[in-house]
């Protein structure tokens, strides 16, 4: 793997660039889209510096993995993932490789698919005021971290410019219509009910996930990214607890550096310490070793 950082891929592409997102970059070619991975991190709607060498490698190959995996289950997007195949398109292709994906053209569904198996994070603050996750009731007394006895569907609408907004299930179903919110729903828990059980195979608790579909003549389709640490939360099983903030395995090193600073999350952030980016590669290298072997 090659461990140079890459922040942009520009400057290696010759094809137009479509979508700069917070860590990938979208290009157009023609009958595909070609989709590349950087080495950016974001945290708190910002994006930090330096890059995190390895970090968009990573992304990608166990996306891709994923993909493969569930390809019975849920149909997706990937046509290939190989640097040589786009010729001279990409000028640099070992500097590319492992953090590309060629995709079919598909018209995104601006839904994002969350799926929770254990009430923690922003759902265990909702579940705390309102004893509810984005309308779902639940019932009394559960702890920070249980278990949920069944896997919630909690959508999120879908945006480009910070936070995505925690919607009602019966809101997702007026902006996208009843049956293809339906077909979501019951998509996304038989995703996340066969991720869960792969990663508990393997000492991972898959705490909860987020997908991202498409539509292709008129097909569902998945896009974007699947299971990874940027969309997943991932504990080592021999870490879990209740009633505590469990270390989850992707850039926690990042968020707890930044938390512990004096930046006031509303201006640029300071850039992060080597100890920090080298732990944040190790953490990301560790959970794609642990869940493709």
């Amino acid at each position: 793997m090659n461990t140079q950082a890459i922040s942009t891929a520009v400057d290696y592409i010759k094809a137009p660039l479509l979508y700069k997102g917070k860590v990938r970059e979208l290009y157009d070619l023609g009958e595909h889209y070609l989709i590349v991975v950087t080495d950016r991190i974001s945290a708190f709607d910002y994006v930090l510096e330096p890059a995190v060498p390895g970090k968009g490698n990573v992304l990608n190959r166990l996306s891709a993995h994923w993909f493969e995996q569930t390809a019975e289950i849920q149909p997706n997007h990937v046509v290939h993932t190989d640097v040589d195949k786009l010729g001279d398109i990409v000028t640099e292709p070992e500097l590319l490789r492992d953090r590309i994906m060629v995709t079919r053209k598909a018209e995104r569904i601006d839904i994002e698919c969350v799926v929770r198996g254990y009430i923690t994070g922003g759902g265990w603050r909702q579940y705390q005021q309102t004893s509810a996750v984005n309308g779902i009731s639940l019932p009394g007394g559960l702890r920070k971290n249980e278990r949920l006895e069944e896997p919630i569907f909690t959508p999120a609408a879908k945006n480009d410019v910070g936070h995505d907004e925690d919607i009602p299930f019966l809101i997702m179903k007026d902006l996208v219509g009843d049956k293809l919110a339906l077909e979501l729903r019951e998509r996304s828990l038989k995703l996340y009910e066969y991720a869960h059980g792969y990663c508990a195979e393997r000492g991972i608790i898959l705490a909860d996930c987020k997908f991202e579909f498409g539509l292709i003549d008129g097909e569902v389709i998945l896009i974007d990214e699947l299971f990874t640490p940027d969309s997943s939360r991932f504990w080592a099983k021999s870490s879990y607890a209740l009633d505590t903030e469990i270390d989850s395995m992707d850039k926690e090193p990042v968020r707890h550096y930044l938390a512990q600073s004096d930046w006031d999350k509303n201006s640029t952030p300071p850039p992060l310490p080597e100890e920090v980016v080298s732990e944040t590669t190790r953490r990301y290298m560790e959970i794609f070793n642990i869940l493709t072997k």
